[in-house]
């Protein structure tokens, strides 16, 4: 497993947070209430797993719900990670270029993509942030559940048994119901995760991961409505409204070939039980806002030193005091081995 591709996927999937940029498989879940399953031929696991990697739904926008079961201890500048309901509005024009809008109590905070500038502009202070956008990212993505599901397929097939079980309906549409399972070999917390596939455009509309020993789902991410076709140009430019205070990403220290100086983060095992290592900043030179992680969860110790650790119900982190951080989707004792190699 490449270390970018699976610093990707084990920091979108999950909480987001600083704790990890790694904490965990958390993905969607399958809402109650959901209509009569669908009627729709038959389909190999082979197949539609072929076919989602090869998927071009086009231009779309839809409506994103997400809900967090996680159990998150409470995190000092960062309510939004606490448990409960959130909604976004997203749309692409399906060559990169997107829009996510993100409603809170204050206001809205919206990311813009034009395919090589990435906006991120809070109405709540009236602040925008732009960074330059590498070729080939995609950007945005916070509330995309197509992409990590399409990440969660490509990195956890070859550890998973992997199934068709049965259809749903999901945003109005038909969808076949994929499902991974860990294979016994793997150590990890979760006991599946369920991706429902469009039946004709064959993108993934929702992701569901249950943890082991529970019957009810951890987060939740999945569109609950969804349109496709041609998408207004404007929607993927972005210009500061007056009074609004822009600044620079922070792109860190650079190398003199432009690269990010420092050491990339470690991926010690592979599918389920991955466990990425990455160093914290030093609480200098954090970001402005970044959550104070100092007192979160409880007091651990081993041959790799001390720290706290912190867990959820599908996944567990180690912040250890010398300033890493290790996590994933296990056990404490599959970080503990991972912080001690």
């Amino acid at each position: 497993m490449a270390v970018g591709t699976a610093g990707r996927l084990w920091a979108r999937i999950g909480t987001g947070m600083a704790i990890a940029g790694a904490v965990g498989l958390g993905l969607v879940a399958m809402p109650a209430g959901a209509g009569a399953a669908p009627n729709l031929p038959p389909v190999s696991p082979e197949d539609l797993v072929a076919s989602v990697e090869k998927a071009d739904p086009g231009p779309l926008n839809g409506t994103v719900e997400l809900d967090n079961a996680l159990g998150l201890p409470a995190i000092p500048g960062a309510p939004d990670l606490a448990n409960g309901t959130k909604e976004a509005r997203v749309w692409s024009d399906g060559t990169g270029k997107g829009r996510v809008a993100l409603p809170s109590d204050q206001g809205e905070k919206t990311l813009v993509s034009d395919g090589t500038t990435a906006w991120s502009y809070d109405s709540t202070d009236r602040t925008a942030t732009k960074k330059a956008v590498t070729p080939g990212e995609h950007r945005p993505e916070a509330a995309d559940p197509t992409r990590s599901a399409a990440d969660a397929i490509t990195e956890l097939r070859t550890t998973s048994t992997v199934t068709v079980d049965g259809t749903a309906e999901v945003a109005g549409r038909p969808a076949y119901e994929l499902v991974l399972a860990p294979k016994p070999t793997e150590r990890t917390l979760l006991r599946e995760v369920r991706i429902a596939v469009d039946s004709e455009k064959r993108i993934p509309l929702r992701l569901t991961v249950l943890a082991t020993g529970s019957a009810d789902p951890a987060f939740e991410v999945g569109f609950t409505d969804l349109t496709f076709g041609p998408q207004d140009p404007s929607l993927f430019t972005f210009t500061p409204p007056p009074g609004t205070t822009v600044k620079d990403a922070p792109q860190g220290d650079r190398t003199p070939g432009g690269k990010p100086a420092g050491a990339a983060p470690t991926v010690v095992g592979d599918g389920w039980d991955t466990v990425v290592i990455a160093k914290r900043p030093a609480p200098e030179q954090a970001p402005q806002g970044t959550p104070d992680l100092s007192r979160l969860g409880t007091p651990v110790s081993g041959s790799w030193g001390s720290g706290r650790l912190v867990t959820t119900a599908v996944a567990s982190a180690i912040l250890t005091d010398d300033g890493r951080v290790a996590a994933g989707a296990v056990p404490e004792q599959v970080l503990t081995e991972a912080l001690s190699k």
